[in-house]
């Protein structure tokens, strides 16, 4: 999601641009068509800055934010079936629906990356606790709805943070990836290092069986500002690691394949559904 600016011919011999941001990596995973997505997230180093993003598909995603300020927040977006990025552009019929929100959950209109609907919620999250993230799809007729909860380790509350409906031609979650990104991009924040541990993945097929997420693909951002070098992909207690930024060095190539066999063992309880 990061525009690579335009610029003319450098000189020769001119010095290279020095980054002004960490690069985004990406851990894309090996999944059937799903109705529910749950995956945990432990973020082991953090700065302003930094999202965390957990539950990705292909029209949303779902995380953890330390903003710029120092904030903490849970985000979820969802995007309009519209190109360009003016919200205010956008058809009504074309626009992500609010259908419920949770307690304190703030909810507007996106743009810049595209167009959709953002939920936020003032969360004070801890680095070494793992937050779990569930993402639930309903296809009704050419739209999704989709509901999104939060729960923190230890707690047996799940917290609703919103329920957005979008068109998408029948689909429920499809595409599904996780990222790390520097959204501060302020030249220093390339030699800041931002770390997570993604944990415990799961899926619903479409025949209602929950499936391990086993094998993810490493990838990362392109863009000629970024800290091309500073990024990790790899398998990590028991989980798979992401790191960007500051002195972290790669292990797994890009597009490699990382994989964590694990047995299905029971399907997951106590899940929260729509009321």
């Amino acid at each position: 999601m990061l525009a690579v600016p335009g610029g003319g011919a450098r000189c020769e011999g001119a010095e290279p641009e020095k980054p002004r941001a960490a690069r985004s990596v990406h851990l894309a995973w090996e999944s059937p068509p799903a109705d529910a997505f749950l995956l945990g997230v432990r973020v082991r180093r953090t700065v302003p800055g930094s999202f965390f993003m957990v539950c990705g598909w292909q029209v949303g995603y779902f995380g953890l934010q330390e903003l710029v300020d120092g904030g903490r927040v849970v985000l979820m977006s969802v995007w309009d079936d519209a190109r360009g990025d003016d919200p205010s552009a956008v058809a009504p019929e074309l626009r992500v629906e609010t259908l419920a929100r949770g307690e304190a959950v703030r909810v507007r209109r996106f743009g810049g990356e595209g167009t959709g609907g953002q939920a936020m919620l003032t969360l004070p999250w801890r680095e070494g606790t793992v937050y779990w993230f569930l993402v639930r799809a309903r296809v009704e007729g050419d739209r999704t709805r989709y509901a999104g909860w939060v729960r923190e380790e230890g707690s047996a509350a799940w917290r609703h943070v919103v329920t957005f409906r979008t068109r998408t031609g029948g689909r429920a979650l499809t595409g599904l990836y996780s990222f790390i990104e520097d959204f501060r991009r302020d030249g220093r924040s390339a030699g800041e290092e931002r770390r997570a541990l993604f944990v415990g993945g799961r899926v619903r097929d479409a025949e209602g069986r929950w499936r391990p997420l086993q094998r993810a693909r490493f990838t990362a951002s392109t863009a000629e500002w970024e800290a091309r070098d500073s990024i990790f992909a790899g398998l990590a207690d028991d989980g798979f690691e992401l790191a960007t930024g500051g002195s972290v060095r790669p292990d797994a190539p890009l597009g490699s394949t990382l994989e964590r066999p694990v047995s299905e063992g029971e399907p997951p309880r106590d899940l929260p559904e729509e009321p």
